[in-house]
Formats: C-alpha cells, structure tokens, sequence
C-alpha cells in the first residue's frame, strides 16, 4: 500500500526554527525552502506528498493547485482555511494517509478517519536523516561493518502492540 503523505504546510515551516528564520524575512522564502526539502525526500523516498497551505497567504496571481517536481501544493480557497482541505483529503483517503501537522485538531481527526499522524519537528528530524542517509549511501562504495548483526533477542506476543499502533508504526518506518 502506497503512502499519501499530507502536509501542513505553515505548521511544519512555524515548528522548525531553520524554516520558521526564513519565513519571518519573506513568507515566500519559507515556503520555498519547505518544497525544496520535499523535493529532495521525494527523489530518496517515492511517497506521494502533498502540501496544503491557507490561500490567504498565497503568492498573487497563483493557481490553487501546483506541482513542483512531483510534490503537490495546495493554497485552499478564499476563506477556506488549510485544515479543512487536510481534513476533506484525509477522509478520501483514510488508511492510505499520513498527516504531518502538530495541531491537535488535524491530528485527532485523521486518527479518528484511520490516518497515522506524525508531528511536524518528528518528521522533519526523519525527512534530514533521510537526505543525510540518501547522501552516505551514494557516496559510500563499500563498508566491511555494514550487514547482518546476529543475535539471541527474543521477539514475541507479549512485546506487541495493538493493530492500529502497529499500522500506524509501519507507515512511519516508511518514512
């Protein structure tokens, strides 16, 4: 199964100090940085992304919907605010979703529709690691440390977690 990824897109850039210092010089710059991020985890990772963002602060003369390199952008219309387009493609595509955000009302509502969640700052740390790893698994030629490290660790039921958990464990390990 194929994984949706929704973002909100003002959440993730305000939540991350590195973003956030660009989007207070120029709100555009923000947003340009948060799509670039994207682009380069699309190119390592082959998710489905998409990015939401209130219409009230979209660039003049803009169309609602974008695609820069495979990365879907969307301003929601006027008077609409972001969220409720999360929340309207959430409940489209349920269990296929995972909703970047750390308001408590996207996340509650995706979990109620089935949709994982992970928090803005969590997922911007996985989406660096993975341009970090992307980088030093493409210069890396040949390691004699890396493989298989065996072990006598025991592996089973009582160490599981509920179905959900574990649905929405795996949707972030894809990450």
């Amino acid at each position: 199964m194929s994984i949706h990824i929704l973002i909100d897109g003002y959440n993730l850039i305000r939540q991350s100090p590195e973003l956030a210092e660009l989007d207070r010089q120029d709100i555009q710059l923000g947003r340009e940085a948060l799509i670039d991020m994207l682009v380069v985890y699309k190119k390592l990772k082959h998710h489905k992304i998409t990015i939401v963002f209130d219409g009230i602060h979209a660039p003049l003369f803009s169309q609602n919907r974008d695609q820069v390199k495979g990365v879907k952008i969307i301003f929601s219309r006027q008077g609409e605010l972001a969220d409720a387009v999360i929340k309207r493609i959430v409940a489209r595509d349920r269990e296929k979703a995972l909703v970047v955000s750390s308001d408590r009302d996207i996340v509650n509502f995706a979990e109620s529709m089935g949709a994982a969640t992970i928090s803005s700052p969590e997922f911007e740390r996985k989406a660096a690691m993975a341009a970090f790893m992307g980088d030093a698994f493409i210069d890396s030629t040949g390691d004699e440390n890396s493989g298989w490290i065996p072990t006598t660790k025991k592996k089973g039921p009582s160490r599981r977690l509920g179905k959900k958990d574990r649905r929405s464990r795996k949707k972030i390990g894809k990450l």
